[in-house]
């Protein structure tokens, strides 16, 4: 394929990209103008800090190549604030180590080998001890009201906390689920960049999809999702815990690197049109 065509199948994979994303946007009255300045930011910081000459420092010329921005307006963009979620993370993981845990974790397990129900506080294995030792030193009554609020954790009682979804989903705040979409896509897309160019073994990459299937369907695909899915990670999240520092200690190796693996589901009405745009 001719740069040419590559340049062509790339724009049309941007406008996929872009639409349901400029869908968000307008939804959360961000302008035009205020994505411009996000796009010539991500195109400066990307520029300046991957694309140098090989044992020189990357000058403000070469990134208005690279970009196609003016001198100017990279000095302007470059000194842009950068957005900071840090607090929507730090919630985000925070929650999701306590269920992880909760999932996985022998000593947090009834004699089914399911999450038992844990008492709130006191001597042994309660939630506040699984607070403790798997997010850090944060109240356990701020994690489990967050949990609460989001639909995966329900009072057994006035002193137990009981596991009702086996998953995170922030349910009541828009930037946490906005924060999501941040972490997820990204991920996404930079294992599709590897898959295009590193020349490398290829990330695990697939999908499943069917276009003419009847309504009286989706309900029953979604069901079966949701527990075939479910079962696959939390059997990753079991493999994964064992083998990471911070929740086994004893693990030895070298460097530093985060590894995972995401499932979504899809749907919507068959369109002819977003096959073309």
């Amino acid at each position: 394929m001719n740069r040419s065509s590559q340049t062509q199948v790339l724009s049309a994979a941007v406008l996929r990209i872009l639409r349901p994303l400029v869908r968000i946007l307008l939804r959360h009255g961000v302008s035009y103008g205020t994505f411009a300045d996000l796009a010539k930011w991500v195109y400066v910081d990307v520029a300046e800090r991957e694309f140098p000459l090989e044992g020189r420092k990357q000058s403000t010329s070469r990134v208005s190549i690279l970009t196609g921005l003016s001198r100017k307006e990279v000095s302007r963009v470059s000194q842009l604030p950068r957005p900071d979620d840090a607090g929507c993370d730090e919630r985000y993981n925070r929650a999701a180590r306590v269920i992880g845990a909760w999932l996985r974790e022998p000593d947090f397990a009834g004699p089914d080998g399911q999450p038992a129900v844990l008492p709130l506080e006191g001597e042994g294995e309660s939630f506040a001890e699984l607070v403790k030792r798997f997010s850090g030193d944060v109240p356990a009554r701020a994690i489990l009201d967050e949990l609460i609020r989001s639909g995966s954790v329900e009072l057994s009682g006035d002193d137990a906390a009981r596991l009702i979804a086996h998953a995170y989903v922030p349910a009541n705040t828009a930037a946490d689920k906005i924060h999501i979409l941040g972490t997820d896509v990204q991920q996404l897309i930079s294992t599709i960049d590897h898959n295009i160019d590193s020349g490398e073994r290829p990330f695990y990459q697939r999908k499943v999809m069917y276009d003419n299937l009847p309504d009286e369907v989706l309900g029953a695909f979604r069901d079966l999702t949701d527990e075939e899915c479910q079962a696959i990670l939390e059997r990753f999240n079991k493999w994964l815990a064992e083998r990471d520092r911070d929740t086994n200690p004893a693990v030895q190796g070298t460097g530093r690197n985060q590894a995972g693996i995401g499932i979504f589901y899809f749907e919507a009405p068959y369109d002819e049109e977003d096959k073309e745009s």
